[in-house]
This record gives structure tokens, C-alpha cells and sequence, in this order.
């Protein structure tokens, strides 16, 4: 997978003037995150709490949490690949240390897209993260 950092995308987001740039921005990070296999789309990998279909494939290679995501929703594959920019291949340690508050802070996202939105991004996060403490447990 080929993302920007999560600093980058920072940095992105706040070269744009408007929230429609930032939109078309999202969904072209979107368009960057590589697909799941119709087969993977399944009720085991769907992530609960989300207006829109999201699944969540994860795995541990040499120590390091890798997650594949996808959605039914254009923007929503966005979102994932903000989220995955900050949580793909990181330790179960770096993970729950990172402050994904902040980085939704500064990138002023939960302001600009529905409750319903912001409450699947929390689902995704909350899923991840529990993903982390399996594994240092």
C-alpha cells in the first residue's frame, strides 16, 4: 500500500482552501487503497457501527499490524485510507499510543463530514485498536 504518512496527509489537507478540494482529496486517497476480493467482503471482516459497508482485513508480519479496508462508499474508502495511513504497519504498541484525536483535530474532519460518518470512523478506530491489544496480550 502506497499512502502518504499521516503528517502528509496533514500537510495536504491544509494546502486546500475549500472543503470541496479537501473532499475530492479524501476520495483520491481513497482510490489508493487496493481493493478487497469480492470473496474477502464477508460478515467475519464487516465492521460494525458504520452507515456504510466497511471491511476490515488485518494480519501480523514481523511485528507490525498491516490492515486491508475497503467500502461500498466512495468517500468512506477516503476515510479508511486516512485511518490506515496512521495504523498500517505499525506495532500493537504504536497504535495505541497514537493520538488519533489529534490527527482528526488537525485535520478538522469530524466538523466537516455527518455525525453518522464521524460515529463509523470511531467504529473503525475502536476496531483497530482492539486489533492492537489482542495482539500485545
Amino acid at each position: 500500500m502506497n499512502l502518504p504518512s499521516h503528517q502528509e496527509i496533514i500537510e495536504d489537507i491544509e494546502f486546500f482552501d475549500d472543503w470541496e478540494q479537501r473532499y475530492q482529496y479524501i476520495i483520491d486517497l481513497g482510490k489508493s487503497i487496493p481493493k478487497l476480493e469480492p470473496q474477502q467482503k464477508n460478515d467475519e471482516l464487516l465492521v460494525p457501527g458504520c452507515q456504510s459497508k466497511v471491511w476490515l482485513l488485518s494480519h501480523v508480519e514481523d511485528g507490525v499490524l498491516k490492515f486491508q479496508a475497503d467500502s461500498d462508499a466512495v468517500i468512506v474508502n477516503g476515510l479508511l485510507a486516512i485511518v490506515l495511513a496512521a495504523y498500517h504497519n505499525q506495532t500493537a504498541a504504536q497504535i495505541l499510543a497514537f493520538d488519533i484525536d489529534g490527527y482528526f483535530k488537525a485535520l478538522d474532519l469530524e466538523r466537516h463530514i455527518s455525525p453518522t460518518r464521524g460515529n463509523g470512523l470511531r467504529a473503525i478506530v475502536g476496531k483497530i485498536q482492539a486489533l492492537a491489544k489482542q495482539q500485545q496480550a
